[in-house]
């Protein structure tokens, strides 16, 4: 049974470090900013992330980052515009901390996007991905360099959409 109800969009996350944010070395990256923001910004992100950040918008979902970086709200946000990308919502290190660590005296894991009603949560650490069950939110572990990255996200998105509530 699909979702149709706009205030209620699903949730997908994204890690920065090694899934959108790669080494031109060992992934097919977009084009290198143009001076003087390539000075700024040294991150490369891993090809084709602008066209599926906006087509997963396009189909109805919201799209957050969800990093254990402590790059600040504005660095991302200004970074991410220069390729035409808007996020629904960021997490960093500082926000994870405050709001969802807090005084807990048990250590929880260093994300948790069931906090933010995350559907379905992008990382390439397997650990963050193994915790998804335990803590009730869906992954997909991107790992080494792959063409069809974007193909399998749209997938598993509309996979978890579409499973009965």
């Amino acid at each position: 049974m699909k979702n149709t109800d706009q205030s209620e969009k699903m949730r997908i996350s994204f890690d920065l470090d090694e899934v959108l944010f790669v080494s031109p070395k060992t992934h097919k990256t977009e084009k290198a900013l143009p001076f003087p923001f390539n000075k700024i910004y040294k991150e490369r992100l891993r090809l084709g992330t602008p066209e599926l950040i906006n087509e997963l918008q396009k189909l109805g979902y919201e799209v957050w980052v969800y990093t254990s970086s402590f790059r600040s709200e504005k660095y991302i946000k200004s970074l991410f515009r220069l390729y035409h990308v808007k996020f629904d919502g960021i997490v960093n290190a500082q926000r994870h901390i405050r709001e969802v660590q807090g005084n807990n005296k048990n250590i929880l894991p260093q994300k948790l996007p069931s906090k933010y009603r995350i559907s379905l949560h992008i990382d390439d650490e397997s650990i963050v991905c193994s915790l998804g069950r335990q803590y009730g939110y869906n992954t997909y572990q991107l790992e080494a360099q792959d063409d069809e990255w974007k193909e399998k996200i749209l997938s598993r998105a509309e996979q978890i959409r579409n499973m009965p509530i």
